[in-house]
């Protein structure tokens, strides 16, 4: 009993896909640990600097004076810190939105190959006279190869809908972090 060349490819396509979900679970393993070190290393700054200004407070003797040390330093400083943060995490989230990007591209590229290629093998062993099936059969297959184009054109659309995103919110966030400093100026 022989197989058919389609059984045979099924164990390749199984592979491709696993290696597929691998690569996908690898580049978010990749995210999710820079934006965990982002965390962490926010964390340890946002201590050291919190306790630096607690000990410079504990120094001041005069409330106006720590008020407005607090209102013009402190804030200004904590917004700063925000706005690099942000910008980390974008870059993170960026990478690798454009990392899933190419690898959806790289599956659809890879279907529509396996499905030229499934259906000229279909076409070509056709048994005579079913000329008419074959080619309403090859309509089916252009319209979906159009299908194919529509998926691929909304994903890439998809993916820099995000992109676009991410830089407004990174945009917005330095546009806020760059407040300028209030003068400390005493009022006649």
């Amino acid at each position: 009993m022989s197989k058919s060349p389609f059984d045979l490819n099924a164990m390749a396509k199984q592979q491709k896909s696993i290696e597929v979900s691998k690569a996908v679970g690898q580049v978010v393993i990749e995210s999710t640990q820079a934006i965990t070190q982002i965390n962490q290393q926010a964390a340890q700054e946002l201590a050291s600097l919190f306790q630096k200004k607690v000990a410079a407070l504990l120094k001041t003797q005069d409330p106006k004076a720590a008020f407005d040390d607090v209102h013009a330093e402190v804030l200004q400083d904590a917004a700063k810190e925000v706005s690099e943060y942000q910008a980390k995490l974008m870059g993170v989230l960026s990478g690798g939105n454009k990392e899933l990007s190419r690898i959806a591209q790289s599956m659809i590229e890879e279907s529509k190959v396996d499905l030229i290629h499934f259906v000229n093998e279909a076409t070509n062993n056709a048994p005579p006279g079913s000329e008419a099936y074959v080619s309403v059969f090859k309509t089916s297959f252009n319209t979906a190869l159009q299908n194919f184009e529509l998926v691929r054109a909304a994903m890439a659309d998809s993916f820099n809908s995000f992109e676009k995103s991410v830089e407004n919110m990174s945009n917005l966030g330095t546009a806020k972090a760059k407040v300028p400093k209030t003068s400390t100026n005493k009022r006649p």
